[in-house]
């Protein structure tokens, strides 16, 4: 039987009150199983972001619940178990390329001479490897973005969620890139979820949910990777 990663029931997250409140994630019920791929699709806004972010516990829920039965409680998921790939800057400024992916494993107790040559590994599966001497100030948006995918797969997480990990490239590189998410998380035995509003993405992963208004509708695709 594969092993259960994560399970919510009735999940939820708002923010604000009164007139003010948002209701980001709604009602929200799925587990997820080693060894999956899923896209969440949906439009901008449409809690994409938070329903990744309270996977990953670094939001907490305002209704509802979420465990983590093969991992552990939520303090145990960072460093080493659980790990993301924003959609944003997350780069450490003052650390190299090369640092901020090997920062992970280092505080997961790897040496550093190990952990540095892991990330440089990282880094030319990513085809990011040019830049591993610089500073995260001297990279692009889309080489930022790669990195930050290397940094997430540091460590040998159990699970990676990635938001819109294509949205910075050209076609042609996002289709590379994701052929390296898709490989990355093969070779590994890693689990992964990728919120995107890319369908030509979402076709490649082997189930899709759809956030709508911060409701999630689950549906099984069969994988054209």
């Amino acid at each position: 039987m594969p092993e259960t990663l994560v399970r919510a029931s009735s999940l939820g997250r708002s923010y604000g009150s009164g007139s003010n409140l948002v209701i980001a994630v709604h009602d929200a019920t799925f587990t997820v199983e080693a060894g999956d791929t899923v896209a969440v699709v949906g439009p901008s806004g449409s809690g994409k972001s938070t329903l990744l972010h309270l996977i990953a516990g670094l939001d907490e829920p305002t209704s509802g619940s979420i465990d983590w039965p093969a991992i552990g409680d939520r303090p145990a998921l960072r460093p080493g178990p659980v790990a993301m790939a924003f959609q944003g800057p997350s780069l450490l400024p003052p650390l190299t390329v090369v640092e901020n992916v090997a920062l992970p494993m280092i505080l997961a107790g790897h040496a550093e001479d190990d952990a540095m040559a892991a990330a440089r590994d990282l880094l030319i599966v990513f085809g990011v490897d040019v830049v591993a001497d610089r500073l995260p100030e001297e990279l692009s948006g889309g080489q930022s973005q790669r990195v930050g995918l290397a940094r997430a797969f540091s460590g040998a997480p159990r699970l990676v969620l990635a938001d819109e990990p294509t949205g910075q490239q050209d076609r042609a590189t996002g289709d590379r890139l994701l052929g390296a998410i898709l490989r990355a998380a093969s070779s590994r035995g890693t689990t992964l979820i990728v919120a995107t509003h890319d369908a030509t993405v979402a076709d490649r992963l082997a189930a899709r949910w759809a956030m709508r208004d911060g409701t999630l509708r689950t549906e099984e695709l069969t994988c054209s990777a």
